[in-house]
């Protein structure tokens, strides 16, 4: 691993990152005041002070500003760590347009979800985090050896269609779950959009540890997912350990996308969206793509469910069904644009 230390430290700052970073870190912030101050209930400039430096006032103004404190910083962690999912899955796989809900991920955990709730009448959020971490990661498993199959191996076109297929299938057995139980119904319909609107400090306490242990993982494996990128064979040469590094890689990425599939239902398109548009800025090296991926992914979502409260209004509009509208037709112009290999 020493040659592998000294070539990442012997590697260029990426162009553009300190604007980048800069950029994001104001687009982050401005998340931030948005997601507070605005919603489908206008609330005065007195009720957000009250609401955020007056806990002794009990004003309606001042209790929705402080449900939208716990909604926000929901929100920025559901962002963040699908951004760094996006991020992980694309580097391990080495496809540009790996994404958890493309590649059948969060249909997997939606699926052992609906299967607690039919049949082992679960409902408390800490029974679905690990139902779907468990949906996810056996999804994960199967798309890929689905996709690796063949002499050229596992190309971006077979594993997007080995998650197309196996989230299609996936989605039937949902359905086929949830018809004949209304209650199974009444419980899932809303999650299965996707949306932060239930988030409360409860779902933050809950994600905050699974959060810090993906991106403490990204963080660790970045370095030898740089030289992965180069090839098994010459990142084999510079010490790395590639199943190994896979496989940790993979889990944290599948970690944080089951964990917010659990708390926020299956939330498409972040980890597509801020990746790319953070590797078409500043370049390949994954060491800056997970931090300003987590960034990115944060405001993306905290923005768009902000959008949602809008459009939405009185009610709102769930963010997952945004994401998707926004997301599909990048998708598209990705893959157009992408060099695919033939299968």
């Amino acid at each position: 691993m020493t040659s592998l230390a000294l070539k990442n430290k012997q590697m260029l700052l990426p162009k553009h990152l300190v604007v980048v970073s800069m950029l994001l870190l104001i687009l982050f912030l401005s998340s931030i005041v948005l997601s507070v101050a605005f919603g489908s209930r206008a609330v005065s400039f007195t009720g957000i002070i009250d609401g955020l430096f007056h806990p002794d006032v009990t004003s309606h103004e001042a209790t929705v500003v402080r449900q939208r404190i716990a909604r926000t910083i929901f929100s920025i962690m559901c962002g963040a760590a699908l951004g760094v999912s996006g991020a992980l899955m694309q580097s391990v796989t080495r496809n540009p347009i790996a994404d958890p809900s493309i590649l059948g991920v969060n249909t997997g955990a939606s699926l052992f979800v609906v299967c607690g709730i039919a049949f082992f009448n679960s409902s408390a959020a800490s029974d679905y985090i690990w139902l779907a971490i468990i949906g996810a990661i056996i999804t994960a498993i199967f798309v890929f050896s689905i996709g690796s199959l063949g002499a050229s191996g596992a190309t971006p076109l077979k594993l997007v269609l080995a998650g197309a297929a196996t989230s299609a299938i996936l989605s039937s057995l949902v359905t086929a779950i949830m018809i004949p139980r209304t209650n199974v119904i009444d419980e899932f319909r809303f999650w299965q959009v996707g949306s932060v609107g239930a988030g409360n400090w409860t779902s933050v306490q809950l994600l905050l540890p699974f959060l810090l242990i993906g991106i403490l993982l990204a963080i660790c494996t970045a370095p030898a997912l740089n030289a992965l990128a180069l090839g098994d064979e010459v990142a084999t040469g510079l010490g790395v350990r590639t199943g190994m590094l896979r496989m940790i890689a993979a889990f944290a990425g599948v970690l944080l996308c089951g964990v917010v599939t659990a708390l926020a239902g299956p939330i498409g398109f972040i980890g597509l969206l801020a990746t790319h548009l953070i590797r078409l800025v500043i370049g390949a090296d994954i060491r800056f793509i997970v931090p300003l991926a987590a960034l990115a992914g944060a405001s993306i979502l905290t923005i768009s469910d902000v959008c949602g409260r809008f459009l939405g209004s009185p009610g709102e509009l769930e963010v997952g069904i945004l994401t998707a509208f926004i997301g599909a037709p990048i998708l598209i112009l990705i893959t157009m644009k992408a060099k695919m290999r033939a299968i």
